[in-house]
């Protein structure tokens, strides 16, 4: 199965591309979708190039779904809002290649890649490149994207496998809904 991951950003986006068999992991392509040529009053403009740069990645490296990092709100809410407008560029060009979008947060891809939650930039940078076999570090956008595609490749297995277990969910029935516990 191929994985995209995709790290929104404003200014520049992470993509990363692996295939995953059984338990082998292997790089594909990774890189970034640069906004920083275009002034920061064209908004309009930059999620454009964000989109078209997305869906050229998904019609070169044809990946079976996608996954992408939650956003949440940052001490400046003007910047949070536009994040979150380069994030659902993002998502749109994905969902209109008809890919299945899976969100986890940062704090869920460096508990998946690193083994700890609050990892910074550098250890998700050297683990990647170590689950990877990569010959050098990738950058620290797209060496994200390649950790959310990872952390995929592990919670979609999981969730295959809750899926198929007979009785626990319900897969698809919409039975099952999630709520708050104690």
């Amino acid at each position: 199965m191929r994985i995209l991951g995709v790290d929104p950003g404003l200014r520049t986006t992470g993509f990363g591309v692996i295939d995953v068999d059984g338990q082998q992991l292997s790089y594909v392509a990774s890189g970034t979708i640069s906004t920083m040529h275009l002034d920061s009053s064209q908004l309009p403009a930059r999620l454009k190039v964000l989109f078209d740069g997305v869906r050229e990645v998904v019609a070169r490296y044809q990946p079976a779904c996608a996954s992408i990092e939650i956003v949440f709100v940052n001490v400046n809410p003007q910047s949070t809002l536009l994040l979150g407008q380069a994030r659902g560029a993002c998502i749109t060009a994905l969902v209109s290649g008809d890919l299945p979008v899976a969100e986890y947060t940062a704090l869920q891809m460096k508990q998946a890649v690193v083994g700890y939650g609050r990892a910074d930039k550098s250890q998700v940078q050297e683990m990647v490149r170590r689950l990877l076999a990569l010959p050098g570090l990738p950058g620290p956008d797209a060496a994200d994207a390649l950790g959310l595609a990872i952390t995929h490749a592990h919670a979609a297995k999981a969730l295959a496998r809750l899926a198929q277990a007979d009785g626990v969910i319900g897969a698809g029935s919409g039975k099952y809904k999630a709520g708050r516990s104690r």
